[in-house]
């Protein structure tokens, strides 16, 4: 009696895993959240560049990202722990903006952050998005992610007045969302993207005509303003299938008097003084300080590492990004502000700590606001 119950009780159990699976493979086959594939004859041309090896980009620098079993199962135990401090015990309050402020803006060189790595940037007139992940969660499913730490952004897709371009660094999810961009599409001009990414926006109804993909340093001109697409150490994907096969990046956005340096995500490495030698100074840095671990120091760098960068780049100014919305790793949520303003006062590197949704004028120097004391 017992034997068959178990044998019956196994036999539900393995049918609900059976389910699952057919239910999962379906939704991955099924939702555009995973974009598009990269055709053959793009992989081709691919093949000719020095960073694409055996069907996909590679770092400049040696970067590994192997993990052993029983690393991957720690890790997914702590997470699931998580830790008490990893996030603020209250929602965050943000500045909200004005539409029509934005709309009649035609003098003031500004910046707006959206907390992570989404910013908007008002130079010579334009208005510019960079990685605009305006979604709640940044993953393909709500269920797989965790929730954006305030309720209301600085200001609503819907309100946002006309966009004369949109950057994006890389393909991930809390970088590149898919409802975000369905929401935008329509009031942009034009997207600028890394190789391999313009296959998702053109899998999300955006014409290729809007779309310039770009390789490392290369350039694209909009009217005044240069984009330059230049190297990080990261990776990409954003289903099973596709790993490694767009590229990934940072970014230089010129202006007639400004120049401004966008890292993207990942690891320290000597792009940055590269980068520096090649385009510096910098008027104003935007650098990855968030999202770290021991366990994958090669593709997030450390607040130390993000300070050294800044250095490293010659910028004037620089301020700590890809912290403040989400949690994505397991240190403390402040932990990286805190670090990194360490780090740059022992550098002598000028650094700003702007609320989110409040503009800032970078030229007018250092804005030190530590609004994460309050929450």
């Amino acid at each position: 009696m017992i034997y068959k119950l178990f044998k019956k009780m196994g036999l539900v159990i393995l049918s609900i895993l059976v389910i699952g699976i057919i239910i999962g493979l379906i939704w991955y086959q099924t939702s555009p959240e995973f974009g598009g594939e990269i055709s053959k004859s793009k992989l081709k041309e691919y093949e000719k560049k020095s960073h694409f090896k055996a069907g996909v980009f590679v770092n400049n620098t040696p970067t590994s990202m192997d993990m052993s079993a029983g690393k991957f199962i720690s890790i997914m135990i702590d997470f699931i722990k998580g830790n008490p401090k990893g996030k603020p015990a209250y929602d965050i309050s943000v500045s909200k903006i004005d539409s029509t402020k934005i709309a009649n803006n035609k003098t003031v060189n500004q910046l707006t952050w959206f907390g992570h790595s989404a910013f908007l940037v008002e130079l010579d007139k334009h208005k510019i998005l960079i990685d605009p992940m305006l979604g709640n969660v940044p993953a393909p499913h709500p269920v797989l992610g965790s929730a954006r730490y305030s309720k209301e952004l600085p200001i609503s897709i819907e309100k946002l007045p006309f966009i004369d371009a949109v950057i994006i660094s890389h393909d991930h999810y809390d970088h590149l969302d898919y409802g975000s961009i369905k929401k935008l599409k329509e009031k942009v001009g034009h997207f600028y993207v890394p190789l391999g990414v313009d296959a998702h926006l053109i899998e999300w109804g955006i014409d290729s005509s809007k779309i310039t993909a770009l390789d490392w340093w290369e350039t694209a001109e909009l009217n005044d303003i240069s984009f330059i697409f230049t190297p990080s150490r990261h990776f990409s994907g954003r289903g099973i299938s596709n790993q490694f096969t767009t590229l990934w990046g940072s970014w230089i956005i010129k202006g007639k008097n400004d120049d401004i340096f966008f890292s993207g995500d990942g690891g320290y490495g000597p792009h940055f003084k590269e980068i520096g030698d090649k385009y510096g100074p910098f008027d104003f840095s935007m650098i990855e300080c968030g999202q770290y671990s021991k366990d994958w120091a090669d593709i997030h760098m450390m607040p130390e590492e993000s300070a050294q960068a800044a250095k490293d780049l010659n910028t004037k100014v620089m301020m700590p990004i890809h912290w403040g919305a989400f949690t994505l790793a397991l240190h403390d949520w402040t932990e990286p502000v805190e670090r990194v303003i360490k780090a740059a006062e022992k550098l002598k590197i000028p650094i700003s700590t702007p609320e989110i949704g409040k503009p800032i004028e970078w030229k007018k120097g250092v804005i030190i606001f530590p609004w994460w004391h309050n929450i």
